[in-house]
């Protein structure tokens, strides 16, 4: 039998809302991000499916994330972020070279909090 809780973990959720982060709120994030390491690492196989479900369980447990874009294309790099961003329901906060910062606020819903 399977249960909400594997769903909400093994599956991303379709029509996920990125929130709209003022310049205010994106500096506090960007404060709290300086810290953090990157947790995600998008290599030669570039941005696929199982990398951004692997972001999605990250992003239910720890609202702020860094991911390392190992991509010496800055384009690339950019679809990525806006990729990640608008699959995830995931607000863009940074972006310095190869590093993106990514806030999606934890949910009622998350099993993880």
């Amino acid at each position: 039998m399977k249960s909400s809780t594997s769903d909400t973990y093994n599956v991303i959720p379709e029509g996920l809302v990125a929130p709209q982060l003022d310049s205010q709120q994106r500096a506090l994030l960007r404060s709290r991000a300086h810290a953090l390491n990157p947790v995600i690492l998008l290599g030669q196989a570039g941005l696929t499916e199982a990398v951004l479900l692997e972001t999605h369980r990250t992003l239910l447990s720890h609202p702020l994330i860094k991911i390392k874009l190992a991509s010496d294309d800055r384009q690339v790099r950019d679809e990525w972020s806006q990729t990640i961003c608008q699959r995830l329901g995931a607000a863009w906060v940074q972006q310095v070279g190869k590093i993106l910062v990514i806030y999606r606020p934890l949910h009622e819903t998350n099993p993880h909090q």
